[in-house]
């Protein structure tokens, strides 16, 4: 028995592999860390459209953080090492790994990351693709 998608229309020639991509990520983000994804106003006419993701990620510091793209995926990953030197009477700030990852449409480009009050900020730029219309040739044969 054949598995039926929206992405298995013959009108959606090529989308295998986003259904792939919908699927991994379907399975890799759970809720930590809470985050923000804003549209950003252009600062001057004829700026490209600027999107800027917010990371709560209280307690970590710039070395505990890794923010890395590849093909179109950009991925954001923290690790806190546990030092053994407190003694914790109580403790509800968990030393936690967290790995967010974040598909960005053909064109996008991080321009820059910041830590600033406990807030990770990833900007992004997206610029207008260049309109193109291509005349194809028809061949006949006889």
């Amino acid at each position: 028995m054949s598995r039926i998608t929206p992405f298995t229309s013959p009108l959606l020639l090529g989308f295998d592999t986003m259904e792939k991509t919908l699927e991994r990520l379907a399975k890799a983000n759970d809720g930590y860390p809470p985050y923000n994804i804003e549209r950003m106003r252009p600062d001057a006419a004829g700026e490209p459209e600027r999107l800027r993701i917010t990371l709560a990620v209280a307690g970590f510091s710039e070395d505990d953080l890794d923010v890395s793209v590849e093909e179109n995926q950009l991925t954001i990953r923290g690790r806190q090492v546990e030092t053994g030197e407190r003694d914790y009477l109580y403790r509800g700030i968990a030393a936690r790994q967290f790995q967010r990852v974040f598909v960005l449409a053909d064109g996008m480009q991080v321009s820059g990351a910041k830590l600033s009050n406990g807030l990770l900020s990833v900007d992004l730029i997206r610029p207008e693709p260049e309109r193109m219309v291509r005349k194809i040739n028809i061949s006949v044969s006889k």
